[in-house]
């Protein structure tokens, strides 16, 4: 009897450890890197720097250049983005057009490390396979200039947590992406 309490309890305290990265009461109170929220939220059990995510995945999890729910994007390693980056898809607006939810990208109260939900996220990419894209920063109020590369999508078992709001911006969202 008390041996299965025990062990009840460790499941529960490793399954909430599991769902919310670095004791954040929820996923969207997460302050830290992109890297544990984005496997807690996707559900992608990948470790390391973000930049080294596509090939961890290669032969682990599928692999492709279309959005999904629930996906990872992994950006390659730039001199801007020395770790890489990795998001999840939130909402698919359109085959170019996607909302994401990530953690550690712009500043929020002057300070780095928190989520943003249902942001941008733009394929400016020749070929439209999501190879290169710009994201919204909210420093800037929209998507600015940068590019950044990447290496595709991943996609996990399934998301583990619901990422997007209620009632996004769809409109806002196609406005960013193609106001130019």
């Amino acid at each position: 009897m008390f041996g299965s309490l025990v062990r009840g309890l460790l499941l529960l305290l490793f399954a909430g450890a599991a769902s919310f990265p670095l004791g954040a009461r929820s996923l969207l109170d997460y302050v830290g890197q992109c890297v544990p929220f984005a496997r807690a939220a996707s559900g992608v059990q990948i470790y390391g720097d973000a930049w080294t995510w596509w090939g961890q995945a290669d032969g682990r999890y599928p692999r492709g250049h279309t959005p999904r729910v629930g996906a990872v994007l992994a950006f390659e390693k730039t001199s801007r983005l020395p770790l890489g980056h990795v998001l999840v898809i939130s909402r698919v607006v359109e085959p170019r057009v996607a909302m994401v939810t990530h953690a550690n990208w712009s500043r929020i109260n002057g300070v780095r490390g928190g989520v943003e939900q249902d942001v941008t996220v733009f394929d400016v990419s020749r070929a439209g396979d999501w190879t290169r894209v710009k994201v919204w920063y909210r420093d800037s109020q929209g998507l600015g200039s940068s590019e950044y590369p990447t290496h595709g999508f991943i996609y996990g078992p399934r998301p583990a947590a619901q990422l997007s709001s209620a009632a996004p911006d769809y409109v806002g969202s196609l406005i960013d992406a193609y106001a130019r």
